[in-house]
Parts: structure tokens; C-alpha cells; sequence
């Protein structure tokens, strides 16, 4: 039997419920209910959840499926939450799906000896994934996930779930915490690590990489802090105990790639601007140049006079030969809600799923081409299928930059 906590201060982002599970699910920028006013009630509510479900599973095995994309945040989560899992006697294995494109991840992954692990689908189809008793999903719903069907049809159950974006639908476990007001999923394993459930030791030097993770996530999710709240600074007072310094500064400093720079190239080339918006088609890309997308958002945000940047390309897949869609978001402008902007531009699939989504100040989105997937060695079909999706994507977002076009 769960037990079902719903702390929702009414607003027009509320949903309904999630059922069964410990929710917890705030608008952006809403301060939960306390009974002394900073929040220690509210918190300590979800660590003792928290608590008794870890409780309940000692002695099993988890997996915990984080996006195929991992980013920072997502990474050093799941460490976190391995390493809490690991004081009640419940072993994790992290995997993704996807591929660590961009050269700080990578540089994150390899300098700190980070336990994530890449299953491709024929990989997990290969595995004998009944040793698991339980999944996790951290700074994930499982939307940007290709391993949860295969996961759901080997009849694992969803035990945690721990995120800080919107909502993306149903959502069935014994303990979920979505904070939309926090800026980064690493801000909340902090705290679950401060309120005891971990205890780092600056002698352990796998607690020392997993708080400079945790450092780098959190500055990444917040614009090196520039966009961060009252509880990313905490958290970051907390971490700076135990970090090490010249260690992220060793993961900050790696260079990026020439076919990087190259999309950079392209974006800017192929760039238009209406309103303060710049919107640019990069074309196609490999699979594993697909964080080169972002990158270009981040680049184009900063020229004079533009205050939000989208950039997207089809990725192909060669592996699971499937082609995507892929973009990203960024934006200075306070009052647009990247959320509601890409939802609203790009809706969402026939099962009701959005297929895209944002947090504060970026969001990202991802659309299957589906039937006109493949062929691209011709060059022809490749060029004519480029031309359409370029044209409505400009379309769909043009409906909301420039209404009156």
C-alpha cells in the first residue's frame, strides 16, 4: 500500500494528482507550505518518505534509467542517488541510451570515474533484466528515455522518481518528488544529503567526486548560478566543503570539438531573426554530435538584440536507424515560460505525450520523423526532407515570435 502526499498550492499549472506515491509537485517559483517558514517541515517530510521507501527495498537491485542525453545534472544525480541507495544495502547500476556528446560530460564521466553506463536498445534486449526489483528515474520521467518500454515490458516496477521539470504525464511509484520551483535536480539530492541520508566525508574520495558532480550539475542548470534561488545557493555552500576545485575546473576547461564548432558555424549562417527571436536549422547531424544543438542555442542567445534562441537538425541514429528531430531553447527573457512556449508550438504525440519541454530559461524538444526516416544517401530525398521539416518548424514557431505573419 503507498501512501500519497499532495502539496500543490493552487495555480494554473496545477494537474491532478499522481497516484499512488508520495507526490510533490510545485509551481515554478512557489514556496511550499512550512510549518516555521524556510521550508524544514516540508523537507523533512520528504526525507523520511524517502527514507521508509529505500527501507522497504533493502537487499534489492535498481536500475535507474536517466535521459538518453545525459547532462550534468542528470549524471551527478544518479550518482547521489546510488550512493544513498548503497547505506540501505540496495546496488544501482545507471545506465542511458543515448551518448555523451558534449566534451564536459565526457570530461565529467572519465576525471571522476562517474558509474553511468551506456546500454543501447539491442543491449537491454540481450540483458536478463529480471535481477532488478526496482527502477528509478532521476531528472527524467521517462519521456526522454528510450529504455522504459523495454524496462515496462519486463515488468519493473517504478519505485522513485525524482525531477524538477514539469509534469509530462501519468506517473506511477511508491515515492515521487517533482519540484518545478527548484532549478536543478542536483539542488535536491543536496538536500537529501544534508538532511542525513548520506553523510560525505571529505577522506572518501569517491563523496569528494561525487560533490564536485553535484557542483558541476548545479551550476549547469542554473547558468553558473546566475539564475539560481535562495536553495542552489545553500546547496552550493554545502558542496563547497567537499568539492574539489581543481577537479571542475579540469571538467570546465575541455575543448570544444571541430564539428561542434562547425554546427556553431552553420547556425550562424542559417540564422533568422524576427521579434528578439533567432531561429536556425543546422541541417543533419551524426547521433553523437547531437549536444552540438545546445551549444549553438547558447552561442546565438548572446548576440546584441536577441533574446531567445532556438536551434534544431535531424539526427540519424545509425544503431536503431531511427532519425529525430532534435532542438533546443535559450532565452534571457524572464516573462517567457520555455515550458508552455514549446508545448504550445510543437503539442504532442497520438499517446498524449509532449514532445518537447523546458525549466527555467531553456527547454528542448524531439520529434520522430517516423515514415520519412532513412534514405539519406540520397542526396535528392535528403535535401527535399530537410526543406519540409525546416519549413514547419519555422511555421510552428513562427505562430507564436510572429503571430501577425
Amino acid at each position: 500500500m503507498t501512501t500519497e502526499v499532495v502539496i500543490k498550492p493552487k495555480s494554473k499549472l496545477d494537474s491532478q494528482p499522481v497516484s499512488d506515491g508520495t507526490i510533490v509537485e510545485l509551481p515554478k517559483d512557489s514556496v511550499p507550505p512550512t510549518t516555521n517558514g524556510n521550508g524544514d517541515s516540508f523537507l523533512a517530510q520528504l526525507v523520511e518518505k524517502l527514507r521508509q521507501t529505500l527501507e522497504k527495498h533493502q537487499g534489492e537491485r535498481q536500475i535507474v534509467v536517466i535521459q538518453d542525453f545525459p547532462d550534468p545534472d542528470a549524471l551527478s544525480s544518479a550518482w547521489a542517488y546510488q550512493l544513498i541507495a548503497e547505506h540501505y544495502n540496495i546496488q544501482c547500476d545507471i545506465v542511458y541510451a543515448g551518448t555523451l556528446s558534449h566534451q564536459e560530460n565526457i570530461a565529467l564521466v572519465k576525471l571522476t570515474g562517474l558509474p553511468a553506463r551506456k546500454w543501447g536498445i539491442q543491449t537491454l534486449k540481450e540483458r536478463d533484466l529480471s535481477v532488478y526489483q526496482g527502477c528509478v528515474l532521476v531528472d527524467s520521467q521517462g519521456t526522454n528515455c528510450q529504455l522504459i518500454p523495454l524496462i515496462q515490458q519486463a515488468n519493473i516496477p517504478l519505485v522513485v522518481v525524482i525531477d524538477h521539470h514539469s509534469k509530462q504525464g501519468e506517473l506511477k511509484a511508491e515515492f515521487i518528488d517533482l519540484r518545478l520551483q527548484m532549478r536543478a535536480t542536483a539542488t535536491i539530492m543536496t538536500q537529501y544529503i544534508q538532511s542525513g541520508l548520506l553523510e560525505f566525508d571529505n577522506g572518501n574520495p569517491v563523496h569528494v567526486k561525487c560533490a564536485t558532480a553535484l557542483m558541476h550539475g548545479l551550476r549547469s542548470d542554473t547558468n553558473q548560478l546566475m539564475q539560481a534561488q535562495e536553495k542552489d545557493f545553500l546547496a552550493a555552500a554545502y558542496l563547497s566543503r567537499y568539492y574539489d576545485a581543481q577537479l571542475l575546473n579540469s571538467v570546465l576547461q575541455s575543448s570544444r570539438s571541430r564539428r561542434v564548432m562547425d554546427v556553431i558555424e552553420r547556425s550562424l549562417k542559417n540564422r533568422i531573426i524576427k521579434n528578439n527571436f533567432t531561429i536556425a536549422g543546422v541541417g543533419y547531424l551524426r547521433y553523437e554530435d547531437r549536444d552540438a544543438i545546445p551549444q549553438a542555442a547558447d552561442f546565438l542567445v548572446t548576440e546584441e538584440n536577441v533574446h531567445t534562441a532556438v536551434v534544431y537538425g535531424v539526427v540519424h541514429d545509425e544503431s536503431n536507424d531511427v532519425e529525430l528531430v532534435i532542438g533546443s531553447l535559450r532565452t534571457t527573457k524572464i516573462t517567457l515560460d520555455t515550458d508552455e512556449f514549446i508545448k504550445e508550438a510543437f503539442g504532442q504525440d497520438s499517446q498524449g505525450r509532449f514532445f518537447g519541454g523546458g525549466r527555467y530559461m531553456a527547454g528542448g524538444f524531439e520529434i520522430p520523423v517516423g515514415f520519412l526516416g532513412g534514405f539519406n544517401d540520397n542526396a535528392e530525398y535528403a535535401r527535399l526532407k530537410w526543406e519540409a521539416f525546416d519549413n514547419q518548424i519555422k511555421q510552428k514557431l513562427g505562430r507564436l515570435v510572429n503571430p501577425d505573419d
